[in-house]
């Protein structure tokens, strides 16, 4: 992640952000959230207390769809994947994460009066760090609760079970996520576990798989004075990205197609001539697979002369450019696929009979008449 100014003394974060939210679990904070316009037929359903207590600057639930599981970093009250649970219908689940004990019990209590509502329950609510996605803090609460720590012995077999819940039974298997939403939480995590944050959002999800992330944003890096200040922390401020900090996160991640589609175009807050806005970007995991030629061919529509994606292609407007079948599947797909035309060989190649495909950056072009089979199938008028 690109260097940011670190703080000269050490604020803990996750304490601050504990004590806030707790409060704020109990009696309404309007200061912690952005006007946010959900969709109501969604709300419904959703009890009033679980509204009122909703912290967000974004509605990440636009870009769920139906049958997908998804998990919510720092689900709070529950209200995102009240939203997403009957968006993704009966054939999908959500599951919703956080640390906050007085947060997961109003979400879990809300849990049984949506689902009945809904005629349906897909909802499962997990104790956890959201930088950590592997471990079960019911899991170690209850552990600890029954074997306290009280001696070399007893710390050993500790750390034994942690490990072994890492390696056997991790809270959120890897490759196991359609979706991962978050909405106003990624900027409380600690500057130090943010890499670790992102390496466990591509952890969890599965190829193919996308983040869909609300947060605050920030058009300058945040000083160390205002990183030291826990109040302007817990209140998703200090630990704001900033703008190209949050995209480029997600790159060395290993995402790839990262936008931003949504931007507030006013300022939330301004504090020290800094401007702090929500934004939502979106990042997607492709499979990781060896380059294979079956003669496909991707064209860029335009309007720039040429693109290049994080893979060091360059695509040039108008061009059938010669790709490997990873790169022709990855270009077929969102976000990429509205500004390229596609075209596959005539003649399918069976993948036991493809041959690897040189790279060549999306230089070499690939003449039509691969895909037209080396005939041309009409002329003049006739065509159409």
């Amino acid at each position: 992640m690109n260097a940011v100014p670190k703080p000269s003394s050490k604020l803990n974060p996750e304490t601050a952000v504990r004590e806030r939210y707790s409060d704020a679990a109990a009696q309404r904070e309007p200061e912690l959230c952005c006007p946010v316009d959900y969709d109501p037929q969604y709300l419904k359903v959703i009890p009033q207390e679980v509204i009122d207590r909703d912290y967000g600057c974004g509605d990440p639930s636009k870009s769920v769809r139906a049958g997908e599981t998804v998990l919510d970093l720092g689900c709070g009250g529950g209200k995102i994947c009240f939203i997403a649970a009957q968006v993704v219908g009966p054939q999908g689940s959500v599951i919703g994460v956080d640390m906050n004990d007085e947060m997961l019990d109003l979400a879990r209590r809300s849990q049984a009066e949506v689902s009945k509502q809904i005629g349906f329950d897909n909802l499962r609510f997990v104790k956890g760090r959201i930088q950590d996605l592997q471990v079960d803090r019911d899991r170690l609460d209850l552990y600890l609760q029954q074997s306290p720590i009280d001696s070399e012995e007893a710390l050993q077999r500790y750390e034994r079970f942690v490990a072994d819940m890492r390696q056997q039974t991790p809270l959120i298997a890897s490759n196991s996520i359609d979706v991962v939403v978050s909405n106003c939480v990624l900027n409380l995590v600690d500057a130090d576990e943010k890499q670790q944050l992102f390496r466990e959002i591509f952890r969890v999800l599965k190829p193919g798989g996308r983040a869909v992330i609300s947060d605050i944003v920030s058009d300058e890096h945040v000083p160390p004075a205002m990183q030291n200040d826990g109040y302007l922390w817990s209140g998703c401020i200090s630990g704001a990205f900033q703008e190209k900090v949050f995209l480029d996160a997600f790159v060395e991640a290993g995402f790839q197609g990262v936008e931003m589609p949504v931007y507030q175009p006013l300022p939330w807050q301004v504090v020290e001539g800094i401007e702090f806005r929500s934004a939502t970007v979106i990042a997607y995991k492709f499979p990781d697979e060896a380059c294979w030629e079956h003669f496909d061919a991707v064209m860029y529509r335009g309007p720039y002369s040429s693109v290049r994606d994080d893979d060091g292609h360059e695509f040039r407007r108008g061009v059938r450019t010669a790709v490997c079948r990873k790169t022709f599947n990855k270009i077929s797909s969102p976000p990429y696929a509205q500004d390229f035309v596609t075209h596959s060989p005539a003649e399918p190649v069976h993948p036991e009979d493809a041959k690897p495909f040189a790279c060549t950056g999306a230089q070499a072009q690939r003449h039509p008449r691969v895909t037209k089979g080396g005939e041309v199938g009409c002329t003049g008028q006739d065509c159409c």
